[in-house]
């Protein structure tokens, strides 16, 4: 199956007018994979976003990163979508060497939503790449 990029995702998103940009993302937290409620823990809860966002990592075939993840609140999922479509599936090493908040430049988030929604940012950046590292040793 093959993943939508960021940059597939910003050829449509860099068009669009900023309520329809708001949607987009909606559309992208939408289009995730469910998170099974189980997994929905203290242990997986993102630290500093101003809604609840879990994410869960998964090693898939040839130890590529899957992570699962949710949000109680709809702008804030297709956030942490934005974010995974720039990791899902990748090696460890392939996350580690990427600039995941350069790859997001594009999107000006910052300008586009309040700051508490863009907050945990760095924070679901800061956890993928702390579990990536582990995965590397």
């Amino acid at each position: 199956m093959t993943h939508q990029t960021l940059s597939d995702v910003y050829d449509d998103y860099e068009l669009l007018e900023a309520d329809d940009r708001y949607r987009l993302l909606i559309d992208l937290g939408r289009a995730l994979e469910p998170m099974p409620d189980a997994l929905k823990t203290d242990a997986t809860l993102v630290r500093g976003c101003s809604a609840a966002v879990w994410v869960y990592p998964t090693t898939g075939e040839n130890g590529r990163l899957h992570f699962l993840a949710d949000s109680n609140a709809a702008i804030t999922k297709g956030i942490i979508a934005l974010v995974l479509t720039a990791v899902q599936d990748r090696t460890p090493e392939e996350i580690i060497a990427l600039d995941i908040a350069s790859e997001l430049a594009p999107f000006d988030l910052k300008n586009q939503l309040s700051s508490n929604r863009t907050q945990g940012i760095p924070n679901m950046i800061a956890l993928i790449r702390a579990t990536a590292q582990r995965l590397l040793g």
